[in-house]
């Protein structure tokens, strides 16, 4: 009788690993699990996407502002604006430019000269380039929600698996009157395993959720540093003293 016992406690221990565990778990359980999986996949994904956006940007942005501080006219800088399709600076010249251009082609320009318009509505271009540059942030934020997301939530998606699997090792105990580690191993390995993944899910979501908020920062100030150069530039050369 004891060899038997020991032999069946020996594959009791065998068969309560983490796969087994996972595959043995209540389907409470599975999904939550699944939810987990799916959730962490999910953030690798945006974040490989938006390294790359956000690589993409900078260098083009790179390439755009030393161009603007080597041409000598914004038409010659605005023709060739095609060549920047990943700049968010370009986009904001670009917007800003045609602003300048509906001023210029105003009746009530009041014109110093042939070729040097004296503009008026600086206020007008001013909320043009801050809602290109807000449209501009906002893209580069796409999605950064879901990582943010994760990291708060996965811990707590993964703790209603762990007392979800530790509830179902109660039932059994109630179920059979025994306390036994053989009874109550499964679900609180099952337990266990929820509260790890929750954690795997939500930790590099956090960690990700952070690097990209302070590169999109950056970005910002880089952006705003722009606009404020433009106006200064257009404001001294076109516009009317108001």
């Amino acid at each position: 009788m004891n060899i038997a016992n020991a032999a069946t406690n020996t594959q009791v221990a065998i068969n309560t690993n983490s796969m087994d565990a996972l595959l043995q778990a209540s389907p409470v359980v599975q999904l939550t699990l699944l939810i987990l999986v799916g959730l962490s996949v999910f953030c690798w994904a945006i974040a490989y996407t938006k390294y790359r956006q956000l690589k993409q940007v900078r260098d083009a942005n790179d390439s755009f502002t030393n161009k603007f501080w080597k041409v000598s006219s914004l038409d010659t800088l605005y023709g060739d604006i095609d060549d920047y399709p990943n700049s968010s600076m370009a986009r904001i010249f670009k917007s800003a430019y045609l602003e300048m251009k509906k001023l210029a082609e105003s009746p009530l320009v009041a014109k110093a000269g042939a070729d040097k318009p004296q503009l008026s509505g600086l206020d007008n271009l001013e909320r043009v380039i801050r809602k290109s540059t807000e449209n501009e942030l906002a893209k580069l934020e796409t999605r950064l929600t879901v990582l943010a997301t994760t990291g708060s939530t996965g811990p707590f998606i993964g703790l209603f698996g762990t007392v979800w699997g530790i509830m179902g090792s109660f039932h059994k105990i109630g179920a059979t009157g025994n306390a036994s580690l053989a009874v109550v191993a499964p679900g609180i390995s099952e337990a266990l395993i929820a509260t790890a993944i929750g954690l795997a899910a939500a930790i590099p979501a956090v960690v990700l959720y952070n690097n990209f908020i302070a590169r999109v920062r950056r970005e910002e100030i880089e952006l705003n540093n722009f606009s404020t150069d433009f106006l200064n530039i257009v404001k001294r050369n076109f516009f009317k003293g108001e």
